[in-house]
Formats: C-alpha cells, structure tokens, sequence
C-alpha cells in the first residue's frame, strides 16, 4: 500500500482554512483509486522545527494507483485547492506503507521465560 501524506503548517487565518477544507476533500475524496484517508490534528510537538497543525493521508493500493490519482482531474483540483488554502504552507510525501496489528506482532514475540 502507498499514500500520500499531507503536511500542513499553521496558517495565518485558521477560520478561512477550516471553511476551504471541505471543498478539498470534495476534490481528494473523489480521487481514482483512494482506499481511504485518515485526518489527524496535531496537538502537541514534541520535538523539532518543523510545526504542522494537520496531517492527512490518503491510501492507495500501489504507487502506480497513487501517481495515476495525483495526475486526475480531481487529483489536480484537490492539489490546487490545497495550494490556495494553504498558500504553500505544507509538505507532501509519498510513503510505501507497511502495517501490523497488536496481534500479530505479539503471536511473533517469545515468552518472558523463553529469553531467560
């Protein structure tokens, strides 16, 4: 799985940015290919320079599907309107996304007593 991650820094006029989200999701949601997308406001930075208020990610099932979505026409529009809202304030990555859930990983784990 690959995504797109959104980095997004503190703007000036926080309540104009709030109101232009919606019409970027209309734009991100609407991407060909996008399995799902995850939104998280950063409450707290704990260590370094940079400081983003937003992160948002869009998942895609290969990075061929991720590059075809940025390169639609609602690809385009989501990024055109991410620019104008932000007025550039942000990062953009692209990530191979791996993921384990909390059960998995422990059925891998060994025993307290198998280390001793």
């Amino acid at each position: 799985m690959h995504k797109l991650v959104i980095l997004i820094e503190t703007g000036e006029d926080e309540i104009d940015f709030d109101d232009a989200w919606p019409q970027f999701l209309h734009f991100a949601e609407r991407m060909p290919g996008l399995v799902r997308e995850a939104t998280s406001r950063v409450e707290q930075i704990l260590y370094g320079r940079y400081q983003p208020v937003l992160m948002h990610e869009l998942f895609f099932d290969s990075f061929a599907a991720l590059q075809k979505a940025m390169t639609s026409p609602e690809g385009r529009a989501a990024g055109e309107q991410l620019q104008k809202m932000t007025g550039g304030r942000l990062t953009l990555l692209l990530a191979d996304h791996k993921e384990d859930d909390l059960d998995n990983i422990r059925s891998h784990q060994r025993s307290g007593s198998e280390n001793e």
